[in-house]
């Protein structure tokens, strides 16, 4: 470890230069990170670092995406995190159908208004893989998505839980081209948090996406009581599979779930978490998602300077976020644009690992 904040800066400069030259950050030197900074002043020379990377690899732009829980609550899953689980209702969580094609287009439209580029259909439950097939809400959805694109400008994208490698051949063939499915956590952790579904199955799906050309948004969450070890791994299976854009949720415990009791991360662990993201993602798109506002506070904006270069703006899926003119003010007194970050397909194995 550095002994002076110089060296230490020196060290990490070193290791922003070779990142943005092509090399790959390392397990034992992303733990190395991890274990060695822990100050707060540490953790923005850390935070400059992968600001620096984030610049030289993906420019100034913050891309903007939207969602929209289209169906809610009453899921068979037990996601300990998740307040619209049939094992652990939270509380005051919304339940009912899947929403008309109408309703959806509006909030769509609406999202566009806003200043979004992307607006994401998602969905409670295991996924259309599991779906009976007279229950045609599949098609539905891909009905609607066809229609987003008849009568807006925003890309739809979805969320829907597992796939088939024929369902993703379907989605790509209605005008999806990217889908959101996190891993949620490293495949060591996920068992502590989630039993009714595998680590597996959730990289199956992303690989049957990816297969059928639509581009992968796959992260997870921070929060949850992970090592950083488990951060590390999880960051390195992302670049692993090669996806494309990577939702950083930071865990808002919602009552009545097992998670409910965790305390909240410490700003600058967040801080820490995301930097350390972008040194081992330098190419990939790196959004900030659920939990931005309750867990980072005033200090939100600092990770748009720590590797953060996309942002969910409006509503979450069981909570508010706060405004899109908030958002737009934020960005604006950075020196970032909001828009689209087009993301070219993304290799890990071109270059040599530091």
């Amino acid at each position: 470890m550095p002994e002076t904040s110089q060296a230490l800066q020196t060290w990490l400069n070193d290791l922003a230069d070779r990142i943005i030259a092509g090399d790959l950050l390392s397990r034992s030197q992303a733990i190395a990170l991890a274990e060695q900074i822990n100050t707060q002043d540490e953790i923005m020379l850390l935070c400059e670092a992968a600001d620096r990377v984030r610049q030289a690899c993906c420019g100034n732009v913050v891309d903007l995406c939207s969602i929209i829980n289209v169906k809610s609550g009453n899921c068979s899953e037990n996601c300990s995190f998740c307040s619209q689980s049939a094992h652990h209702p939270g509380e005051n969580s919304p339940v009912y159908g899947l929403k008309s094609s109408e309703e959806i287009i509006a909030q769509a439209k609406a999202a566009e208004a806003a200043g979004a580029k992307r607006f994401c259909l998602v969905s409670q439950g295991r996924g259309p893989k599991y779906s009976s097939p007279k229950s045609g809400e599949f098609e539905q959805i891909l009905e609607t998505v066809k229609r987003i694109q008849a009568e807006t400008q925003i890309k739809p994208c979805c969320a829907l839980g597992e796939v088939t490698p024929e369902q993703a051949k379907a989605l790509a063939e209605a005008g999806v081209t990217r889908y959101n499915h996190n891993l949620e956590a490293s495949e060591n952790f996920y068992p502590q948090i989630v039993s009714s579904h595998s680590w597996g199955d959730r990289v199956e799906t992303v690989k049957n996406l990816k297969a059928a050309g639509i581009q992968a948004c796959t992260g997870g969450i921070l929060g949850m009581g992970e090592t950083w070890e488990d951060r590390i791994d999880l960051a390195l299976a992302l670049r692993e599979l090669e996806v494309e854009s990577v939702p950083l949720n930071l865990l808002n415990p919602r009552e009545g779930t097992p998670l409910g009791d965790r305390p909240k991360l410490d700003p600058y662990e967040a801080l820490k978490a995301i930097a350390i993201f972008r040194l081992i993602l330098p190419k990939q798109i790196l959004r900030y998602a659920g939990g931005r506002e309750a867990v980072m506070g005033e200090l939100q904006s600092l990770g748009l300077k720590s590797g953060i270069n996309a942002m969910l703006i409006g509503h979450y899926l069981t909570t508010l976020g706060q405004s899109p003119e908030q958002d737009r003010a934020m960005l604006e007194s950075l020196g970032l644009v909001g828009g689209e970050v087009l993301q070219s397909p993304v290799t890990s194995h071109q270059s040599p690992v530091l």
